[in-house]
C-alpha cells in the first residue's frame, strides 16, 4: 500500500482548521501531531516537556509539586491557545487545555496529591480561561491500554518518566474514558492506539489520515462522533 505522501491532499478551502490530539502519557500524541502537521502542512504546537521546570520534581514528589505543575501546564496551554487563535494558519496541537483540568488535576485531587482548596482555585482559573477560547474543530483521542503506554514510555527513554507508577496510568485512563464519553464541545474521533502503528506502517498512516481528512472536510457522516480504527 502506498505511503501517506501519495495520498491526495484536500482541496484548499481557505478556512482555518484547529485539531487537538488528546491521550494519556505515552499514547502517541506527539507522533500523531507530527504526522498531521507534515501531511496537511499545518503549524504544530507541542506540550512543554523538556523545558518544564516542575516535571521531574513532580514524578519524585507528587504531593509537593502537583499544584505547581498543573498551573504551569495551564498557563503554557493557555498561551498556546492564544497563539493558535491569533494565527491565520491551520494548527494541530499536542494535548488540549481541557485535559489539564478534566484528567490530570482531577486525578491528583482524587489521589489526595492536591488539596481541595488548590483544586477549587485551579478549577475556577481553568473555567475563566476556557470561557475565552474556541474549542477544536476536531478532537482526536488516542485510546491506549496501559501495556501500550508503558511500552511507548520505555522506548523514548525519558529519565523522569521512569518513576511513573502503573496505578497512576490506570487512573488516568479511567478519567480519559469518562471525559471522552461526555465531551461535547465539537466533533471527536477515537483511534485505537493498541492496534494502530501510524509511525511505522504506511497502511495505518493512510487509515488515520483518511479518517481525519474525512471528518474535517465533510466526507464523514456528521452523526458519527467516534470511529474505532483497527490496524
Amino acid at each position: 500500500m502506498a505511503d501517506s505522501k501519495s495520498m491526495p491532499k484536500p482541496d484548499e478551502t481557505g478556512r482555518k482548521k484547529y485539531v487537538a490530539v488528546a491521550g494519556n502519557i505515552g499514547a502517541g500524541k506527539s507522533s500523531l501531531t507530527r504526522l498531521l502537521s507534515s501531511y496537511f502542512q499545518w503549524e504544530s504546537f507541542y506540550e512543554r516537556v523538556d523545558d518544564n521546570p516542575y516535571l521531574a520534581d513532580f514524578y519524585e514528589d507528587m504531593d509537593r509539586w502537583s499544584f505547581n505543575l498543573q498551573v504551569f501546564f495551564l498557563s503554557s496551554r493557555f498561551n498556546h491557545q492564544r497563539e493558535i487563535e491569533e494565527t491565520s494558519s491551520s494548527v494541530v496541537q499536542d494535548r488540549s487545555i481541557y485535559e489539564d483540568a478534566e484528567i490530570f488535576a482531577r486525578n491528583l485531587f482524587e489521589m489526595d496529591f492536591m488539596t481541595e482548596r488548590d483544586f477549587r482555585n485551579y478549577t475556577e482559573l481553568f473555567q475563566i480561561m476556557t470561557s475565552y477560547l474556541k474549542p477544536p474543530d476536531l478532537l482526536v483521542y488516542l485510546r491506549a491500554s496501559v501495556p501500550t503506554l508503558v511500552r511507548h514510555i520505555q522506548s523514548r527513554g525519558r529519565e523522569f518518566e521512569s518513576t511513573i507508577r502503573i496505578e497512576y496510568l490506570k487512573r488516568l485512563n479511567v478519567h480519559y474514558e469518562n471525559w471522552i464519553e461526555r465531551y461535547d464541545l465539537g466533533p471527536k474521533l477515537v483511534l485505537d492506539a493498541d492496534s494502530l502503528d501510524f509511525v511505522n506502517r504506511p497502511e495505518d498512516r493512510r487509515l488515520v489520515l483518511g479518517q481525519v481528512e474525512s471528518r474535517l472536510f465533510g466526507l464523514f457522516p456528521e452523526s458519527a462522533e467516534q470511529v474505532h480504527l483497527k490496524g
